[in-house]
């Protein structure tokens, strides 16, 4: 009873700190010559402008009984077709030029900067995809017995986490994008999977050398070879011991992936600087995109977490 009271003052305490600490950042806030407007941000993220339709060349409109709108063009270009209209500009027989508007059509879609955050999360799947790959590769070159992959390996892996990753992701792009002919999206996963890979194989590797040696000879005396013995009795157990670094990579993977943007990958870092650039909304924008990323990086550790948990309760 006494240590539940104990953890209840703790638990005040904390909550007081936090709300000293936002009382500190609003009583600062106020401090600066800035207007925050807020509401200029929900349009970049839920867009509900209407969707509009215009002449493409110039032609004569003809208005349906049942309220479809067909567009004849002069030139001989096939009709334009339009089935639905909340608001229309045109009237039945009308002449209208190219450029007119024609009609417009009430609905919300995805603004950019969800956009950008779909970008992120579509590049941060794929290179963690390719980047376990490479990173399992490398680990087993590096712990292997034959000179030639060890240090093919080490070299790989001393490369690449001795060099920052926006110089290769310039390198990868500008370099190997002309010789090989990749686009930038292409680019941006080789470069994201390939630095990242490193740091998962050493990550992979520490976890295999953490196990017992006598869990391998307990294997091969069942009369498994090498490769069986590592699949299904030394990498299952290797998993579980770097669940939690390998947790800490794949965040910082999602972070890294803002660096993209440098090669005009519209991720949501690029996003939020083109909303900044339409809107002046400087710091609501940058605390949105701060706001998104945190939601994407604490999803994931809260999916590790449970994945953890999970596998502690299953042995």
């Amino acid at each position: 009873m006494q240590n539940k009271k104990h953890n209840v003052v703790w638990q005040a305490l904390f909550v007081l700190t936090l709300i000293i600490i936002g009382f500190a950042v609003y009583s600062a806030s106020q401090k600066i010559d800035y207007t925050w407007q807020w509401n200029r941000i929900l349009p970049y993220i839920i867009d509900s402008s209407p969707a509009e339709t215009f002449a493409e060349n110039d032609g004569q409109v003809t208005i349906n009984e049942n309220g479809t709108i067909t567009v004849d063009f002069d030139n001989g270009d096939p009709a334009l077709l339009i089935k639905k209209a909340d608001h229309l500009f045109v009237s039945d027989g009308a002449f209208i030029f190219a450029g007119d508007k024609i009609s417009s059509v009430n609905q919300k879609s995805m603004g950019v900067l969800l956009e950008g955050l779909l970008m992120t999360i579509k590049l941060s799947v794929i290179s963690l995809f390719f980047a376990i790959i490479i990173g399992l590769i490398a680990a087993l070159m590096r712990i292997s017995q034959n000179p030639l992959s060890r240090n093919f390996s080490f070299l790989y892996i001393e490369i690449i986490r001795g060099t920052p990753l926006l110089v290769q992701i310039f390198i990868v792009y500008f370099f190997l994008g002309t010789i090989f002919d990749l686009d930038r999206f292409t680019a941006g996963i080789t470069a994201l999977s390939v630095f990242t890979g490193a740091y998962i194989a050493e990550i992979i590797r520490s976890g295999i050398q953490s196990i017992p040696p006598g869990q391998m000879e307990a294997a091969r005396s069942l009369g498994m070879n090498y490769p069986t013995a590592m699949t299904y009795v030394i990498l299952p157990q290797a998993f579980k011991r770097t669940l939690p670094p390998m947790a800490g990579q794949l965040i910082n993977l999602i972070k890294d992936s803002s660096l993209v943007s440098v090669i005009s990958i519209t991720d949501l870092t690029k996003a939020g600087r083109e909303v900044v650039a339409g809107s002046f909304a400087t710091f609501e924008v940058w605390f949105t995109v701060a706001a998104l990323y945190l939601v994407l990086t604490s999803t994931l550790s809260f999916a590790i977490q449970r994945i953890e948990k999970r596998l502690s309760n299953s042995d």
